[in-house]
């Protein structure tokens, strides 16, 4: 190893005469350091988007949902929350959903998701009061000075409707009573006592928080419409719905995040993939290049090969000697291109350098975030594949004839 080394650092360093070699293993290393660097920097983009999108989902919605579409419902709900106080889970809350319009004074109509909560047990499964911006959450449990019902509202949904804490909101649902004219909506004033911001465009410009015991006479629901459930781990969410879809049985209907939302990681994902593989292709091309100044390289040295091998040199130490230079191209640029992709989406994250509108892709940025096995995975196969692209032009090296090299000279 120390002889191949020796003189594959000669031939890497040494003057050539012939500076297309040299031209082409600099293009060689830039190439390998450009495709390692767009890889680092795409993976880094997809992780981003996919880790920022599953926080601000996760963060907004509850981890498993229960639900029980029989007529009974969930009549003992006290009884209903211990069966689902199941290892893993660290909190349980009812809860009931619908839509409605709100308006407030002066302004437009606005759509409006209607989740009616028990405001202690709320925050056991969701981030809201990390989410809280103005006013707070727990106000939804005391008497507002108006005698209102309260209501905390998403930050988005506020200031589009105009409203701060102490204003008050009407909202109107479809579910009302029959009277002679028909359906009749029902309809309350509410007194905003705060706002969240969750960062998930969805949830920020629709969502609306009151009580259970208001949900349940506005919506002229008995009892919750689901039960919602935390977990310790959040990956744990697939394999614990299938094992309460099992224990519970019918009419119980068990949903995960994971599941809910399938279609938009499993495009995030192939997205992933697909950008990978079109980007991998630029280390291909490099490797290509290695092989050609490889070549080119044993063709210029093949009376330096002739006269080591006549002087005893195996012709395993001639293949070793060109798979040694090309590996240091490769590591050497596959070195550079990481560093270069590790400081690009450091600064790009730190500072939010690329900002995206956030009603088009619910986040208001683009993040980057840099995880050790993708970066491991993609110095290790841009490693290998320049160390594959040196085996063919250090076998023909290996196989060089002394004497047929020789005969010209």
């Amino acid at each position: 190893m120390g002889f191949a080394w020796f003189v594959a650092r000669r031939y890497l360093t040494a003057r050539r005469k012939q500076a297309f070699i040299s031209l082409i293993s600099g293009v060689s290393i830039l190439g390998v350091g450009v495709g390692v660097m767009a890889l680092i920097i795409a993976s880094a983009i997809m992780t981003g988007v996919q880790t920022d999108l599953r926080d601000r989902i996760v963060g907004s919605s509850a981890h498993v949902y229960v639900y029980k579409p029989s007529p009974e419902g969930f009549a003992d709900l006290d009884a209903e929350i211990k069966k689902l106080s199941v290892s893993g889970v660290i909190g349980v809350s009812p809860a009931i959903a619908d839509v409605g319009v709100a308006k407030a004074a002066g302004s437009e109509p606005k759509p409006i998701s209607l989740k009616g909560v028990d405001p202690a047990r709320e925050p056991l499964v969701t981030d809201v009061v990390r989410a809280t911006r103005s006013g707070s959450f727990d106000a939804l449990a005391r008497p507002t000075a108006t005698g209102r019902p309260a209501i905390v509202l998403g930050a988005d949904l506020a200031t589009s409707l105009g409203v701060t804490l102490g204003d008050t909101v009407e909202v109107v649902v479809p579910e009302g009573t029959l009277s002679p004219f028909g359906m009749v909506p029902s309809q309350n004033v509410f007194t905003v006592v705060g706002t969240v911001e969750f960062g998930f465009y969805e949830v920020d410009t629709s969502e609306g928080f009151i009580t259970m015991d208001v949900a349940k006479h506005l919506l002229h629901r008995t009892g919750p419409d689901f039960i919602q459930l935390r977990l310790a781990n959040m990956d744990d969410a697939p394999r614990l719905r299938e094992d309460l879809q099992r224990r519970l049985g019918p009419p119980y209907q068990v949903e995960d995040w994971t599941e809910i939302n399938k279609q938009l990681y499993a495009a995030l994902s192939l997205e992933k993939k697909a950008i990978s593989l079109t980007i991998g292709l630029i280390i291909m091309v490099a490797a290509l290049n290695i092989v050609a100044s490889l070549v080119l390289l044993v063709m210029e040295k093949s009376r330096d090969i002739a006269i080591l091998r006549t002087m005893g040199a195996p012709a395993r130490a001639i293949r070793l000697i060109f798979m040694l230079q090309g590996l240091t191209i490769g590591c050497v640029g596959t070195g550079v291109g990481a560093v270069l992709g590790l400081v690009v989406c450091v600064v790009a994250d730190r500072f939010r350098l690329i900002s995206l509108p956030g009603d088009v892709y619910q986040i208001s940025y683009l993040p980057f975030r840099v995880q050790a096995v993708d970066v491991a995975v993609i110095v290790l196969s841009a490693v290998g594949v320049c160390f594959l692209a040196t085996i063919y032009p250090a076998r023909q090296a290996g196989r060089l004839d002394p004497a047929e090299a020789l005969r010209n000279q």
